[in-house]
């Protein structure tokens, strides 16, 4: 589904309706994220509709080490030849050599309380090391102010401690991680996965001050809904 222009968003229930989106900039594509499926069929087909080839995607960049966002990444790798980017902080766990440390209260339920039984087997998973991806080495380490193609990288922990978020300025485009989701409900991610909140608030307030016009998030559908008063009104 196109967003904007250039902007393709791929989603899946599996994975707490996780998404991942290809960027178009005109000369090659970037993907963000690679879903929970470890095949990355539905990240091809997706690159087929567009009429372009698996060798297009040039470089594959991850908002963080959860399994919902990197299922599809050693699969995609393999069938594109892309440069996988990541914050350093993420990419051993990534590579398969560290577990991904949960939030100390992981098994108590916590919001989105009211759809809860559908995202807790992630919370669980997490918790009890189970559910793991299929390992991939980062190709290459970036920090905040990196440039990955047409996108500003953002340094927004919180969620994690490298975790990332991109935008687009050309197109106004916040493609905000799990800083931010829209399902089940728009909220400032969801408070049983975020490690730290004080990173994680002010994660967001620099999110707020982007005014940005397009929203893209990792579980939810992606937006352009009055999304800067949105997003301000979140912090």
């Amino acid at each position: 589904m196109e967003v904007a222009p250039g902007i393709h968003s791929i989603g899946q229930t599996m994975g707490g309706h996780v998404h991942a989106f290809l960027v178009d900039d005109g000369t090659s594509l970037t993907l963000i994220d690679t879903l929970y499926d470890t095949d990355g069929h539905r990240v091809l087909e997706e690159i087929r509709q567009l009429g372009r080839t698996p060798a297009d995607l040039q470089q594959i960049v991850l908002t963080h080490a959860h399994r919902s966002h990197i299922g599809g990444l050693a699969a995609l790798k393999k069938a594109t030849g892309a440069t996988v980017l990541a914050h350093a902080w993420e990419a051993d766990i990534i590579a398969g050599d560290r577990k991904l440390p949960p939030k100390p209260s992981a098994l108590i339920p916590m919001r989105p309380i009211l759809t809860y039984a559908q995202v807790y087997y992630i919370q669980l998973g997490i918790a009890l090391g189970i559910g793991k991806h299929p390992p991939c080495p980062v190709d290459r380490t970036v920090e905040d102010g990196d440039r990955i193609g047409p996108l500003e990288v953002l340094h927004a922990p919180g969620h994690s401690p490298g975790h990332l978020a991109f935008w687009w300025p050309e197109r106004r485009a916040l493609f905000a991680g799990d800083a931010i989701a829209t399902w089940p409900e728009f909220a400032p991610g969801w408070s049983a996965f975020n490690l730290n909140e004080r990173q994680h608030r002010e994660s967001l307030n620099r999110m707020a001050e982007l005014d940005a016009e397009v929203l893209a998030v990792g579980h939810g559908e992606p937006t352009t809904d009055n999304v800067a008063a949105r997003v301000r009104a979140l912090v």
